[in-house]
């Protein structure tokens, strides 16, 4: 069975950073495509940063220069380092995976998800 589980998130003020973490079975971790997606209230689920079992990455525009996608495979957990945060970066944040090789941005070819993390950012 696929476990996800975040952590990290929080409240800071514009400018500020957070590193997101999530925590996966070894089987997981070592092969499936994974990725960092959020939600804030009233919109769609989209995107944010996702990296194949090779290590290759794909950022969303948004966060481009901002956030860092890494994997620790000593520790089988996955990363989210977010930079110069802003007010517009608040959401819930959901580690997800899935099988294959390509690490694609679309929400709907992820089929694990973890409960999430609450990243709230102040102005």
């Amino acid at each position: 069975q696929v476990q996800l589980v975040e952590s990290g998130g929080g409240s800071v003020q514009a400018g500020g950073s957070l590193r997101l973490s999530c925590s996966a079975s070894e089987y997981t971790y070592r092969t499936y495509c994974m990725g960092w997606f959020r939600q804030a209230p009233g919109k769609e689920r989209e995107g944010v940063a996702v990296i194949d079992s090779n290590g290759r990455t794909n950022y969303a525009e948004f966060v481009k220069g901002r956030f860092s996608i890494s994997r620790d495979y000593a520790k089988n957990t996955l990363y989210l380092q977010m930079n110069t945060l802003e007010p517009e970066d608040s959401a819930m944040y959901y580690c997800a995976a899935r099988e294959g090789f390509v690490a694609t941005m679309r929400v709907d070819l992820y089929r694990y998800w973890g409960q999430g993390t609450q990243v709230t950012v102040s102005s």
